[in-house]
């Protein structure tokens, strides 16, 4: 096995938990590792830091599976998925779809497994996990015995390490999509074929569930809807009516079968419509709510949209703040890593400010527990969900 030292001080990151060893950490690499192969790591003064994959063509060189002298096998890989179900078991007890491998999360770089009811949805992000594609599937096959594992490996981010986008069926018989996942009782369309990221956002699983101290009786705008699993949530929870918004025509369609499914047809509205424009059209007629959400895409999907982004997230929460009524809830998120929390906080005061509205915090929350974010590793944390109260 290759043996690769770091420069002189450039352990500190690691030993604070960080799993990512970057090209400008290496001082030198003793053997001939090929891309994916497993090396150890050490410091310049000889300490052992771990044990990962090697990249020679990522600015990502190694990412640590272990910090130990353990062989990385069958039995390495079945063990940690043994332990990512567990943590999902301990904390979402009886859920049927939840993100089963997040990736560093778990201590698996570069692996994402969703379980869909009895489907897989895998990515495998960088190439030493792409390298152990047929592996990680037999292993997962074994362990969890789904219905099928699909592969939605269409992420750009694999470009960066020298990969071209996949998809496609690994194992198993696919059900016909759209499929039918449930999500905290109701019931939502998941297509993993056609569908964003792999079918669905589980990572606002609890934040939907807090909607229900917000919405009973509620007039509830909810702008960047997608799919519509907050406003379901939103009428499952009380609210008088909700109002759905978002640029896609096929996500509408979907959030109508949503509402369709659960009930709640006659009490949910979709259109399609730019939000930003259609936020401004509401204010100047007058129209107010007691509850908005605004769950935007990403806007900084790297540091130098940081300046675009800021003012994007300040646009939409100003325009929120104002169609709400007094002592109405403002829910509002972003899912940019290049977004820090601070900044974030700091943009809705701002936007408060201009709005001539003071806010009360009435909860910070962040990404469901089947998302963990691992101390040390700052990109695991990603998704921020702020509620206030306008008064």
């Amino acid at each position: 096995m290759a043996l690769v030292t770091l420069k002189p001080k450039h352990e500190q990151r690691i030993l604070a938990g960080h799993l990512w060893v970057y090209q400008g950490n290496v001082a030198e690499v003793d053997g001939e590792p090929s891309p994916g192969d497993i090396v150890d790591v050490r410091a310049a003064n000889g300490e052992g830091l771990g044990r990962g994959y090697y990249n020679p063509h990522s600015q990502i060189v190694i990412r640590l599976l272990t910090r130990t002298d353990e062989p990385i096998d069958d039995a390495f890989f079945a063990e940690r998925i043994r332990r990512a179900r567990a943590w999902r078991a301990r904390f979402m007890p009886g859920a049927t779809s939840y993100r089963l491998v997040y990736s560093e999360g778990d201590l698996l770089p570069g692996l994402i497994v969703d379980r869909y009811e009895d489907v897989l949805v895998v990515q495998f992000l960088t190439l030493g996990m792409d390298v152990r594609r047929d592996q990680i599937v037999r292993i997962l096959a074994e362990l969890e015995k789904p219905r099928a594992i699909y592969e939605r490996s269409d992420v750009p981010s694999r470009k960066y390490e020298g990969l071209e986008l996949r998809t496609g069926l690994l194992w198993g018989e696919l059900p016909q999509q759209p499929m039918v996942i449930k999500e905290n009782g109701l019931s939502f369309e998941v297509d993993v074929v056609a569908g964003q990221k792999t079918g669905y956002f589980l990572d606002q699983k609890e934040n939907r569930q807090a909607l229900a101290q917000l919405v009973p009786g509620a007039r509830v705008l909810d702008v960047f809807c997608h799919n519509g699993p907050f406003s379901v949530h939103a009428l499952q929870f009380g609210a008088r009516e909700v109002l759905g918004v978002d640029s896609s025509a096929q996500a509408l369609e979907t959030a109508r079968r949503n509402a369709a499914l659960n009930g709640f047809t006659d009490a949910a509205r979709f259109v399609q419509a730019n939000a930003f424009d259609l936020l401004r059209e509401l204010d100047r007629s007058g129209d107010r709510y007691d509850v908005v959400i605004l769950d935007p895409p990403a806007f900084a999907k790297s540091k130098s949209h940081f300046e675009s982004a800021r003012r994007g997230y300040k646009e939409i929460n100003l325009r929120g703040i104002k169609l709400l009524r007094p002592g109405g809830f403002l829910v509002t998120c972003s899912c940019s890593h290049h977004m820090p929390a601070d900044a974030f906080y700091e943009l809705i005061l701002e936007a408060a400010s201009d709005a001539r509205r003071p806010l009360r915090l009435v909860e910070w929350r962040g990404q469901a527990k089947d998302h963990p974010v691992l101390a040390g590793v700052p990109e695991t944390a990603y998704l921020k969900c702020l509620i206030f109260q306008a008064l």
